[in-house]
């Protein structure tokens, strides 16, 4: 675990800038981490403080990099991971403007379950 007071001056100015202009919650929180880190908070009172376990502390805090806050990206946000794909949404939105009962439904109305179980 780092000492107290690790971060130099321009670190912690570049950690409480993204704090503030970060919109990504998972990024406010490890920018947390390291932040809390450098005030000399233990793993666990981070963990218990952030809700979070003290597994995703201790990695944050040698994987996090107050020098490049790149660093705090993983590989998930990289990636665009939508579930519906173009095609699905196009099928939804025409099912959408039908009746059910022109499908053979004895209902008139879709609700999200009934789309749900017919999509």
């Amino acid at each position: 675990m780092p000492a107290k007071n690790h971060l130099n001056s321009k670190q912690i100015e570049k950690l409480q800038k993204a704090l503030k202009e970060e919109k990504n919650a998972n990024i406010i929180e490890r920018v947390l981490i390291l932040l809390l880190l450098n005030d000399g908070k233990t793993q666990s009172k981070i963990a218990e403080f952030l809700g979070c376990s003290v597994n995703k502390v201790s990695y944050w805090s040698l994987k996090g990099d107050p020098d490049n806050l790149e660093s705090l990206i993983d590989e998930r946000m990289k990636v665009n991971h939508k579930k519906a794909t173009d095609k699905y949404i196009e099928i939804l939105l025409e099912t959408l403007e039908k009746d059910p009962q022109e499908l053979g439904y004895n209902f008139g109305r879709w609700t999200a379950q009934r789309l749900a179980t017919y999509l």
